[in-house]
């Protein structure tokens, strides 16, 4: 954060932290601003402007957990032709306006110029030293876990950014070219950018992709796209190391649900649109990478499918899918398209059956060598196992072929008649939806909600108001229930309605899916 320190007589501030650097430094570009920078050990640099006209705010702080760059140069054209320069770009935390109680990252950039000798050599070599120093503290700090968990990019760093310019409002292309692109320059991060021309383009590319000439993937629209990119890394002949290269999601389009379960995770502040498009750039900037749970999906029909956020079938899937009318309008477009199912609230007739995530016996950890078997993706429809001798795929110990009987020690839900079922692995279903408040990266669950028929379309509205701020569950609704699962089968038996994946649409068929842990892994924030 960038804050002014009191240091008048009777100041509270505590001792300083030990300072590694200190120099006397013009405030670029008045260069008549002298200052005193001094960088601690605990990351800040400390700003003491000498022609302050109170001595009473002389003194800013910008703590280097905000600074995503700094780089040192020298100018041709500058007053002082032997002078050297560094700048610090940092993203502090403001406080919003007066009707906004929230904070959002504000750009805050220093150039400090540096023309203590008369040789521009000499001035250069200080300059490369406080820059290199600067960005060695403003590395993130790892959190404590048990285990090799979280990881740094490089830098300097190739990224390789898909893109898809229709999604949402359209404006994806601009807000990477004008909100982005900057940050990227200021953060030494590279980037090809792929605009995605066609459904499934993602898909193709990072199948065929050579991943060794990018550090990480970064996606910037919807989830749609996302879910693209995690199933084309698991058609890969090597699957099992692409999909553990960093992927990062930068909001571009109207659900942006993994962007704000990100920023939950960090900080639990609620922002959206531009707010929440500089805070996940932010991360990546950063560079710190998490694990991040998967699920297998397969149907009867014999797809298997990769899952990052949720399966829905019912009232919420449908709103999804009839409110694509209304891409334009963002994330409003669900409002909308939640009004106008209420009006006519469907019963979906089905059989659901989960494995409780207390009751699962023990299994391979996925976290350190997911297990792999030759069996095709079909292998869990109605066919015959084919065995294959090229390509070892990633096994789903908890499933058994859909002609089989659930295990015994799975529970059977004993309601048939839904209105809403999905499961969910992060915290947020839209920007604005909140719909599990208790889910992490990975937590090794799947959180299994379903409303059942009898609900009335006034307690609905009430659900989806709690949800905004995730205290829906507190409501203690008969008709909606809530179970952290490991595994679930649903088999509709009646065909109606649409089936998501990550927002996008599946025919209504069985489907059973189970959770794997730490297949992925993801640029966040802690």
């Amino acid at each position: 954060m960038e804050r002014a320190v009191d240091t008048r007589e009777g100041s509270q501030r505590g001792a300083p932290s030990e300072v590694l650097l200190s120099g006397d430094f013009c405030l670029v570009p008045s260069q008549k601003s002298n200052c005193v920078l001094s960088l601690t050990r605990g990351a800040e640099l400390l700003i003491r402007r000498l022609d302050a006209p109170d001595p009473g705010n002389a003194l800013t702080v910008l703590s280097l957990s905000d600074c995503v760059g700094c780089y040192a140069f020298q100018s041709k054209g500058a007053p002082q032709p032997a002078a050297a320069y560094f700048t610090v770009f940092c993203y502090p935390f403001r406080k919003g306006s007066w009707w906004d109680s929230g904070e959002s990252r504000q750009r805050v950039a220093k150039t400090f110029c540096v023309s203590i000798s008369d040789t521009a050599a000499e001035n250069r070599g200080i300059a490369e030293a406080w820059a290199k120093k600067i960005r060695e503290l403003s590395a993130p700090r790892m959190p404590k876990t048990e285990g090799p968990v979280y990881g740094l990019l490089s830098r300097p760093c190739q990224v390789m950014v898909l893109l898809n310019p229709r999604s949402g409002s359209g404006r994806a292309l601009h807000l990477f070219k004008s909100q982005v692109q900057p940050m990227l320059t200021e953060a030494n991060i590279g980037f090809t950018i792929f605009v995605t021309e066609k459904h499934n383009h993602a898909w193709e590319l990072v199948r065929e992709a050579d991943m060794s000439k990018w550090d990480a993937l970064v996606v910037m629209a919807g989830d749609g796209l996302l879910y693209e990119v995690i199933n084309g890394l698991m058609e890969r002949p090597d699957w099992d190391s692409a999909i553990r290269k960093p992927l990062c999601v930068l909001p571009g389009g109207s659900g942006n649900a993994l962007a704000a379960s990100l920023n939950h995770y960090d900080s639990k502040n609620h922002c959206f649109k531009e707010t929440l498009l500089m805070n996940c750039t932010f991360f990546l900037c950063k560079g710190l990478h998490a694990p991040m749970d998967l699920v297998s999906l397969h149907t009867a029909s014999g797809k298997r499918l990769f899952s990052f956020l949720s399966f829905g079938w019912g009232f919420i899937s449908d709103v999804d899918i009839a409110s694509e009318r209304y891409r334009k309008l963002g994330a409003a477009r669900f409002t909308v398209g939640t009004f106008q199912l209420l009006t006519t609230l469907q019963v979906y007739k089905g059989r659901l059956s989960y494995l409780p995530a207390e009751e699962q016996t023990s299994a391979p950890d996925q976290s350190s060598c997911p297990a792999k078997q030759h069996v095709q993706q079909d292998s869990f429809s109605n066919k015959k196992p084919v065995h294959l001798s090229s390509q070892a795929m990633l096994e789903d110990s908890l499933l058994v072929p859909f002609e089989e009987q659930v295990p015994k020690h799975w529970t059977v839900a004993p309601e048939e008649e839904f209105v809403s079922l999905i499961g969910i692995h992060q915290s947020h279903l839209g920007a604005d939806f909140l719909l599990a408040p208790m889910a992490k990266l990975y937590d090794d669950a799947i959180h299994l909600f379903y409303v059942t028929a009898g609900v009335s379309r006034l307690s609905m509205v009430k659900f989806f108001m709690a949800m905004e701020k995730g205290t829906h569950l507190a409501l203690n609704h008969p008709h909606l229930h809530y179970k952290p699962v490991k595994a679930f089968r649903l088999e509709p038996l009646v065909p109606k309605g649409f089936m998501t994946v990550d927002g996008e649409v599946l025919a209504c068929e069985p489907v059973q899916g189970q959770i794997h842990k730490r297949l992925a892994r993801i640029i966040s924030g802690s």
